[in-house]
């Protein structure tokens, strides 16, 4: 029977463990493939589908990070309660399909409806996999499976782009191919049918071989039982800690803002900058985030570790601001060299640093939060951090060079202006949420000890 005395409950072994790790990071390669390979292909699908700039733009960013982050809480609320690796299987298979359905598209409409399916699935994996996670691993474990995890993403993100300017190069020779039983498609077509079925065969694995692991640290109500967890619940928790969580929700956007601004202006600039074509940028970045990205993932959840077993109860947001302030100045700088290798010689470190918080901030959220909460906290913060990064980070950088610097070239001013602000305000922010993250945690531990008692 499941209780609140985890310190008793044998684990599963150490291989089973890291086997999940890295099942669920293979989940998450594909999700990233899925999610971006739009951005590369843009002038063919426009051309076929017959779309406007705002139509593409759409597609990109509001059918998918709208319904991405708004169904992320209702699925994290079942994640609380239900089996998890059903909830991540039945995800991979739904937006698994929903990305090769975009491949069938014949409109706008088709396609609208296609990418609202690949936000809806991909929102049930995090979650439901940060939550199971922290059942498996203890404490000064954490930060590393969480950064293992989150490298999936930015392969993903990398395999976008590569596969992207792969395309774009196929588009030059290759007008149409013939698949069994669909008839003639356009390359891009084909492209979704490629990466978006074999998630499938993920999804099957999943659901044979991942078991759900025991909840660890439930909270028990006055008889001693284990309380049903509701969303009202976890609004009177984050009020509780209203500071320490205004201050990671709140810094942690700022560090997404600025990660989603250099992956998805980036491209641009140097296209417009430097005159590479839409293929070379996708290699080019396409090996950046494989190499800087990955490597940032991984290290930041590694120095979290390292903070935790020093006895630095803050380490996940301590790690979050020297994680922003190894960024700052790199991602403000890149814009402004007149050289091209000189310029990606300090994009390096800024996508490094920039992928601190994939582990660091999911870590905090698993560790304060009672376990029938953590699901539901975290699908909050991806709620907030995508429309604040992903939203008005992108959104912003567009308005600054059409409405300040007026000009398209400009794009790179615009990149330093928003970098700039967004870095100095994620710094402040983290900084000062370290003494409330301490705060927080002494009191959850406090009233922990006694029900854990009771329990056992």
């Amino acid at each position: 029977m499941t209780d609140g005395s985890p310190r008793h409950a044998a684990r599963p072994s150490h291989a089973y463990e890291w086997y999940v790790v890295v099942i669920c990071m293979l989940a998450y390669i594909f999700s990233f493939v899925d999610r971006q390979i739009l951005a590369l292909m843009i002038e063919p699908i426009k051309r076929d589908l017959q779309l406007s700039d705002t139509q593409f733009s759409l597609l990109h960013g509001l059918a998918f990070s709208l319904f991405y982050a708004f169904m992320g809480i209702p699925i994290a609320l079942l994640a609380d309660r239900w089996s998890r690796p059903r909830i991540i299987a039945i995800g991979v298979a739904f937006w698994s399909l929903a990305t090769a359905a975009c491949g069938l598209s014949r409109n706008f409409v088709q396609m609208f409806l296609a990418r609202i399916g690949v936000g809806v699935g991909e929102a049930a994996l995090s979650p439901a996999t940060y939550s199971m996670l922290s059942d498996m691993f203890p404490r000064e474990k954490l930060g590393r499976a969480v950064g293992v995890y989150s490298i999936g993403s930015f392969i993903g993100g990398g395999m976008a782009f590569l596969i992207g300017g792969y395309v774009i190069d196929l588009l030059k020779s290759v007008d149409t191919a013939t698949l069994p039983g669909m008839g003639a498609m356009r390359p891009w077509q084909v492209t979704f049918f490629l990466v978006g079925l074999p998630g499938l065969l993920i999804a099957l694995l999943v659901l044979m071989t991942v078991r759900d692991p025991q909840r660890r640290g439930l909270r028990l109500n006055a008889a001693g039982q284990v309380q049903k967890p509701a969303m009202k619940d976890t609004f009177r928790f984050l009020g509780r800690h209203r500071r320490t969580f205004f201050c990671h929700y709140a810094g942690f956007s700022f560090y997404a803002m600025v990660l989603f601004a250099l992956l998805g202006w980036t491209p641009a600039f140097y296209m417009r900058r430097f005159g590479m074509s839409p293929a070379e940028a996708g290699y080019m970045l396409g090996g950046v985030v494989l190499a800087a990205n990955t490597a940032g993932v991984f290290c930041g959840g590694w120095l979290m570790d390292w903070l935790a077993k020093r006895g630095y109860s803050d380490a996940p947001l301590r790690a979050g601001v020297i994680g922003a302030a190894g960024m700052a100045l790199p991602a403000v700088l890149f814009t402004q060299v007149g050289s091209l290798w000189l310029s990606v010689g300090l994009l390096l470190p800024a996508m490094f640093f920039a992928s601190f918080p994939m582990p660091t901030s999911t870590a905090a959220m698993q560790i304060l939060p009672p376990n029938q909460l953590r699901a539901q906290v975290s699908a909050l913060f991806l709620l907030i951090s995508n429309l604040v990064g992903l939203g008005l980070g992108t959104t912003a950088v567009a308005l600054l060079t059409d409405r300040w610097f007026k000009s398209p070239a400009a794009v790179g001013q615009s990149l330093s202006v928003l970098v700039g602000a967004a870095a100095v305000l994620c710094i402040a922010l983290l900084a000062a949420g370290c003494k409330h993250y301490r705060s927080s945690l002494r009191v959850e531990d406090q009233e922990a000890r006694p029900l854990e008692a009771a329990a056992g």
